[in-house]
């Protein structure tokens, strides 16, 4: 005598081999796609048009190397006067007095309407506006410090400002969707405890924001790395410059860009090695809350 129990199929039904499903399509792209790249490696490696052995003699070039490292300088300033400008305005962005909001809107609406590029040539030609600059205590000492705006404002000042008030409106969407992203419970609870708004907002809101406001600060300064390179049209010999003045010697011009991309390539590998290690950091005690 059997007995059936009620939603469950016979023995013999539940013998079944479970077949995965093919795929054949997946390995049709993959085949294609090894052909395609194995077709352009060939021919970059074996092009000779592409110089590699000029290649190699410049990329480790003293030119090089300098150029190299004002990048990095000017991708370090940029970003750090970004992310400090960014955090006060986006601080004054979500601010309770309607002056201080405004005067941060403002800030974002110009620095985020006109191109980078234009921002920098404006700073490098600022002279043509104010010639002379004074600064001082009114009607005691109004020239205290005073000088020539063209010694003031340098290919190295004019990329700083440029390059970091741009960034600065960028990163302050960023740190202000951050802190949106807390709930304000938190906020509640800091106020609860005693806490200023400020100090609540430097202790408790923004370290938990940092989950969602490192992710897109890392591409921030990815993109900042490969920003600079416009600092060349104002005479500062970050990479591309240094490459840019060698082979409007020796004519070798796609050697020369390869050397500097080559070098943009690895930089930017190693921030994104450091941006993901970054990631895990402030993201533990979510994963662990997860699980």
């Amino acid at each position: 005598m059997t007995s059936a129990v009620a939603g469950t199929k016979p023995a013999q039904d539940q013998n079944f081999v479970v077949v995965p499903a093919r795929h054949p399509g997946r390995w049709v792209v993959i085949v294609l796609l090894f052909f395609v790249a194995a077709a352009v490696l060939r021919s970059v490696i074996l092009n000779p048009n592409f110089q590699w052995a000029v290649v190699g003699h410049y990329l480790f070039a003293d030119i090089i190397l300098m150029g190299l490292l004002t990048t990095l300088w000017l991708t370090a300033i940029a970003m750090l006067l970004g992310v400090v400008l960014g955090i006060i305005v986006a601080v004054m962005r979500i601010s309770d007095n309607p002056i201080i909001a405004a005067a941060a809107r403002f800030f974002l609406w110009f620095f985020r309407g006109t191109p980078v590029l234009v921002q920098l040539i404006f700073w490098y030609n600022l002279a043509a506006l104010y010639p002379t600059y004074a600064i001082g205590i009114p009607f005691l000492a109004p020239h205290l410090l005073h000088g020539s705006v063209n010694d003031l404002i340098t290919p190295y000042t004019a990329a700083i400002l440029g390059l970091g008030l741009n960034e600065a409106a960028y990163m302050a969407e960023i740190v202000r969707a951050g802190i949106l992203s807390v709930d304000s419970g938190q906020a509640e609870a800091a106020r609860a405890l005693g806490l200023q708004r400020l100090a609540a907002m430097r202790r408790i809101i923004l370290p938990q924001a940092m989950r969602f406001i490192v992710p897109p600060t890392g591409n921030e300064t990815i993109g900042m790395l490969k920003t600079t390179s416009i600092v060349s049209v104002i005479a500062l010999s970050d990479l591309l410059y240094s490459a840019q003045t060698i082979y409007s010697r020796t004519f070798q011009t796609i050697p020369l860009l390869l050397v500097a991309c080559l070098w943009y390539l690895g930089v930017t590998s190693l921030l994104s090695l450091a941006q993901t290690r970054i990631e895990r950091h402030f993201s533990r005690g979510h994963l662990r809350r997860s699980r």
